[in-house]
């Protein structure tokens, strides 16, 4: 089920890694504004990777808490 970004979240900016970026897993995105909005948002440099996910019940979880967990033990499971 597809739902809307949480405000103030984030969690996608921060959890997982972005190669296209050299953004490493557990940072920060360097386009993540202070307020967990992504500046290239519907921008055509934003990469693929970020523009193809989309929010879900499963992977936002409750709150940014169970999302920011959910992202970073998929990271794990599936990295190299």
């Amino acid at each position: 089920m597809s739902l809307a970004c949480r405000p103030g979240c984030g969690a996608c900016c921060i959890a997982p890694s972005i190669s296209s970026l050299a953004k490493p897993a557990g940072e920060p995105c360097r386009h993540l504004d202070p307020e967990l909005r992504c500046r290239l948002f519907g921008q055509p440099e934003r990469p693929a990777c970020c523009s193809g996910l989309q929010a879900s019940t499963e992977m936002c979880g409750e709150d940014r808490q169970a999302a920011l967990h959910w992202l970073a033990d998929l990271e794990a499971m599936t990295r190299p």
